[in-house]
C-alpha cells in the first residue's frame, strides 16, 4: 500500500492554518482540551461540524417564554476539574436537583410504551439499601473512575450482565434509579457490568447520595461553551466539515477542511480528536489497518432528545416508560425513556433509545408513534405531535464484545496514544460523563504539551 499524502497545492497564503494543535470535535472534551492548551501557551484550532461548540450539551430557549430546557448534559460533579474550568471561563455554578433538572414538580404516569397503556403494578424495593449494596460493590474497582486501565485478567464480576450482577449482590431496590442514571446506553441489564459501572460510576453515585450535583447559576448549561467560543473566537471552525486528515508527513499533521467560507489546510504539530471513533465517522482520515481494526470492533446505542409540542398531555405530567412484563419493570427498548413537561407550557422533552442507531428520521417516526399509542390505549388523550427540536445523540455508549474485552481490547486501544503525533479523547476512552472526560484529557496535556 503507498501512502496517502495531502498536496497543499492550491492553497494560497491565507488558506493557510499553522498551529500548535489542531482539536478535531468541539464537543465536551475537545472544547476542555483547546482551552486548557490555550492556557498552556500552545495555539489551537478547533474544527466542529456543528455551528456551536459543546457537543451533547445543548440548552434550548423558548423564544416566546425565555424558558430553557436542558436537551443534554444536565449538570457535573464538584471536583476541582469543574470548579477550576468554570471559574477560567466565568461561568457560575450551583447546587442542583438532578433529579428535578430544572422542571417544575411533576406528576408521573407509568405506562408501558409498547402499548400505551398504564403500568398498575410497579417493583418497589429498598433504594437505599440497594444503592449501598451498588457502592459496595463498584468500590471494588477504583482503576474504573479514571480509565479502561482494566487487569489482566479482567475480575468475572465485570464481565456478567449487569441483570445478573443485580440478582448476586441484591441491588434490586436500586435498579430503577440506576436505570435512569444509565440512560443512553441501551437495554442496561443486558450490558456487561463493567459499562454500567463506567457510566453509572461511583462518582455519580456520590453525588446523588450527597446532592452536590451542579448547574449554571443562568440556568444555561450551553454557557461554558458560549464562553469558550468567544475565547477561542476565529480559532474555532464551526459548521466546517474534515475532508482529509494525513499524518504521514515529518512536519507535522496536515487536515484539509471544508468552512463556510471555503477550503482551508490546517498543518498542526499534533492532533487532540475527540470525534466518536466510528469508521463511519472518520471518512477521509489515514487510518492504518490497527486503527480500522480497532475501532471497528465498537458497539454503541442510539440516543435521541427532542422537545415535541401539540400532544394533547397536560403540563405538569411525566410520561414514565415501565415495562409492563420486564425484570424490576425497566423500560423496554427501544422506546423513550420519558415525555416530559417542561418549565414552558405546552412543549414536553422526550429522551428516546434504541440498542442501536436508527436514523433521525425512524427516531422521529417512533416518537410520534408511541405518543399517538398513548391515546389508542385510552391513557391519554394525546394528538399526533410536531417537533420543536430534536437532537441526536448517537453514537451514544461505546462498548465492545466480551470477546474483544478478554482480548486486551483497551490496552490495544490506549497504544493508540501518541502515535502519529495523535492523541484521543471523548467517551470512547473512558466514559459517557463530562466531568469525567475532563479528567481525563487533562492527563493527556503534558504528553500533548511535550515538544511544543
Amino acid at each position: 500500500m503507498t501512502e496517502r499524502t495531502t498536496s497543499i497545492d492550491g492553497y494560497g497564503p491565507p488558506d493557510i492554518i499553522t498551529t500548535d494543535v489542531v482539536v478535531l470535535g468541539g464537543g465536551g472534551s475537545g472544547t476542555y482540551g483547546a482551552i486548557r492548551l490555550t492556557d498552556l501557551g500552545k495555539s489551537v484550532i478547533v474544527v466542529d461540524h456543528h455551528d456551536y461548540l459543546g457537543g451533547h450539551t445543548y440548552t434550548y430557549t423558548d423564544p416566546a417564554s425565555g424558558n430553557n430546557t436542558e436537551m443534554g448534559v444536565v449538570a457535573w460533579y464538584d471536583i476541582p476539574v469543574v470548579q477550576n474550568y468554570f471559574k477560567r471561563l466565568g461561568v457560575k455554578l450551583q447546587q442542583t436537583d438532578i433529579a428535578r433538572a430544572g422542571t417544575t414538580t411533576l406528576t408521573t404516569i407509568p405506562v408501558d410504551f409498547r402499548t400505551g397503556k398504564t403500568v398498575t403494578s410497579i417493583y418497589s424495593g429498598n433504594v437505599t439499601q440497594g444503592l449501598i449494596n451498588y457502592v459496595e460493590q463498584i468500590s471494588k474497582y477504583p482503576y474504573l473512575e479514571d480509565s479502561f486501565d482494566l487487569p489482566d485478567p479482567i475480575p468475572e464480576d465485570l464481565l456478567i450482565p449487569f441483570g445478573d450482577f443485580v440478582k448476586k449482590y441484591n441491588i434490586e431496590g436500586a435498579v430503577q434509579i440506576l436505570n435512569i442514571f444509565g440512560n443512553g446506553m441501551g437495554p442496561f441489564l443486558d450490558h456487561l457490568t463493567l459499562y454500567v459501572f463506567k457510566l453509572v460510576s461511583l462518582a455519580s453515585i456520590k453525588a446523588l447520595q450527597e446532592n452536590n450535583y451542579q448547574a449554571t447559576v443562568s440556568h444555561n448549561n450551553r454557557a461554558p461553551y458560549e464562553a469558550a467560543e468567544k475565547i477561542l473566537g476565529k480559532r474555532a471552525l464551526l459548521s466546517t466539515t474534515i475532508l482529509s486528515v494525513d499524518r504521514s508527513s515529518p512536519l507535522g499533521v496536515k487536515v484539509q477542511v471544508q468552512t463556510p467560507t471555503g477550503k482551508k489546510l490546517i498543518i498542526a504539530k499534533k492532533l487532540l480528536s475527540s470525534i466518536p471513533p466510528k469508521l463511519e465517522n472518520l471518512p477521509g482520515w489515514d487510518l492504518d489497518l490497527n486503527e480500522r481494526d480497532i475501532f471497528s470492533e465498537f458497539l454503541n446505542a442510539g440516543y435521541y432528545s427532542s422537545i415535541i409540542k401539540n400532544t394533547g398531555i397536560p403540563d405538569g405530567i411525566e410520561v414514565r416508560n415501565f415495562g409492563a412484563d420486564t425484570p424490576w419493570n425497566v423500560p423496554f427498548l427501544p422506546g423513550p425513556y420519558f415525555v416530559q413537561s417542561t418549565d414552558t407550557s405546552g412543549l414536553f422533552t422526550v429522551k428516546y433509545c434504541t440498542p442501536a442507531p436508527i436514523g433521525d428520521a425512524n427516531a422521529k417516526a417512533a416518537i410520534i408513534a408511541a405518543v399517538e399509542r398513548l391515546k389508542t390505549a385510552g391513557t391519554l388523550n394525546t394528538t399526533t405531535p410536531e417537533f420543536v427540536i430534536f437532537h441526536s445523540h448517537s453514537p451514544f455508549e461505546f462498548t465492545v464484545s466480551l470477546e474483544a474485552l478478554k482480548s486486551g481490547f483497551y490496552k490495544k486501544l490506549y497504544a493508540l496514544q501518541g502515535g502519529k503525533k495523535t492523541f484521543w479523547t471523548g467517551a470512547a476512552w473512558h466514559a459517557q460523563d463530562s466531568s469525567k472526560l475532563w479528567q481525563f484529557t487533562e492527563k493527556l496535556l503534558p504528553e500533548i504539551v511535550k515538544g511544543l
